[in-house]
């Protein structure tokens, strides 16, 4: 995002107490040290001692904080890598966390040999997590639909379990899941250790803590946002120019990637069909896609191929986009959690980030309820101070995908060494590979994306020719 005088704060120094004062392995040290996990974020230093010491923990955290780590450490600490029987279960509301959380405990996990992961989510086919059941697993993500299903069928067997873990439990509650959350939990063993997190306490949370803890410890942070952070900005505008208010914002302050919230699908896709007349590339979000065209949009979103994403409340669930530089509200929502929760994506970690809020003359009181709730002072600014810059607002990336996947034993480094070693270009040039069970997805620069496509066509992937598309 350029330099303007209205930019975004900069980024404040990581502070919190280090990961070496908890009783950790010296490996356990020296893989988080390497993974740059150097200090502990709040929710880590609050639940970590208590998890670590077995503890049933309930914790409010939301999606960003760290809490992966939080669940993930305890868990991988008391598993026997030697037994190839499901240890300890993660259940997630959604598809994308879970991909998210098991990637991110197997990097947690690079300390101890071959601990295996597996994600079982609904939208993927049964017959390949089957295979890959019978093959063994220590820690199974999911979503709990699926994890019911496997149950059922008795492909998950839970007699070794020793750890259960419910995330983002208010999403899952949001969903439809609390007669599956309970099967699951109940086809669990009673001594196991249960670790809650949930960043609302609505009263079904509150049942299951009740029902499925054994003597919790409770870990509450202010959910509240950090101001020198998250920049928030209002704008007064009526109803029927907000979408060219939108336009207006994006061509202002430019961000490389931007989180739009609609109220309505219908909304979803007049917004992107105006973006795209304005030379602004964007992608929607919203209920009536299809998983594989869910799937493809986030690919595109996460790994720079699409500067905007438009998308719904329900449909943005448990989605976390590292390194997300603004977030609109196209409609102010009446709920100041569900605010929180909106402009919470940006603003992670130690990065900074910029909350952008349009609202008519009506909603000002609706503004202000919000803020008193939340305790700030809304800023506005008025739409026609910005001064847009009308050229195309272009993803530095574009998204090749090459048909085969985990199940062809394809690697990201087979990918990689494709691209830099025949093929020719730089590691520079390369985004982020991502390798589902079916499918490879690689962000390429965009300038050499057509060459790319024809070099992977023509080239060879672990000795053999690959389909390749533009997504």
């Amino acid at each position: 995002m350029p330099d303007r005088p209205d930019a975004l704060p900069a980024q404040p120094a990581a502070t919190g107490p280090a990961f070496a004062e908890l009783q950790l392995a010296p490996e356990v040290l020296t893989n988080l040290n390497q993974l740059g996990y150097l200090t502990m974020t709040p929710i880590q230093a609050a639940s970590l001692p208590l998890a670590l010491g077995g503890h049933d923990l309930i914790a409010q955290a939301r999606t960003g904080s760290g809490k992966t780590a939080a669940f993930a450490l305890p868990l991988l600490g008391k598993l026997n890598a030697r037994s190839l029987r499901v240890q300890a279960l993660v259940l997630c509301p959604t598809r994308e966390l879970a991909d998210q959380v098991a990637q991110e405990v197997r990097r947690l996990a690079r300390a101890a040999e071959n601990i295996k992961v597996l994600t079982l989510c609904g939208g993927s086919p049964i017959k390949p997590q089957l295979t890959s059941l019978e093959h063994g697993a220590h820690v199974v993500v999911g979503t709990p639909g699926r994890l019911l299903d496997h149950l059922q069928r008795g492909s998950l067997a839970l007699s070794a379990l020793n750890t259960l873990v419910l995330d983002e439990a208010d999403r899952m509650l949001d969903m439809g899941f609390f007669d599956d959350i309970v099967a699951v939990a109940e086809a669990c063993p009673p001594h196991r250790q249960t670790l809650l997190f949930s960043a609302t306490w609505p009263e079904g949370v509150e049942r299951l803590a009740t029902r499925f803890l054994r003597q919790p410890r409770t870990v509450k942070l202010d959910l509240q946002h950090d101001g020198s952070k998250i920049r928030q900005l209002f704008f007064e505008v009526e109803h029927p120019q907000r979408l060219a208010a939108v336009v207006r914002l994006l061509q202002h302050f430019r961000p490389q990637s931007t989180l739009a919230f609609c109220n309505t699908r219908q909304q979803c896709r007049d917004l992107v069909e105006c973006l795209q007349a304005a030379g602004i590339d964007a992608l929607a979000l919203h209920g009536e896609l299809e998983q594989r065209e869910r799937d493809q949009v986030l690919v595109r979103f996460a790994n720079r191929s699409c500067p905007v994403l438009v998308a719904t409340d329900v449909a943005a669930r448990g989605l976390d986009i590292a390194g997300l530089e603004a977030v609109i509200n196209v409609d102010v929502t009446p709920d100041p959690e569900i605010h929180t929760h909106r402009i919470g994506r940006t603003g992670r970690a130690d990065a900074s980030g910029l909350a952008l809020s349009l609202a008519s003359s009506a909603d000002r009181r609706r503004v202000a309820a919000i803020a008193q709730t939340l305790g700030f002072e809304p800023e506005w600014q008025p739409l026609d101070a910005l001064t847009p810059d009308e050229a195309p607002l272009l993803a530095p990336m574009a998204t090749l995908q090459i048909l085969g996947g985990k199940k062809d034993k394809i690697r990201p480094g087979d990918v990689l060494g494709a691209l830099t070693g025949e093929a020719g270009f730089s590691r520079e040039q390369i985004g982020k590979i991502q390798v589902t069970d079916a499918y490879t997805y690689v962000a390429v620069s965009r300038d050499i994306f057509d060459l790319a496509l024809r070099r992977i066509a023509e080239g060879r992937i672990k000795g053999r020719r690959v389909k390749v598309r533009a997504v």
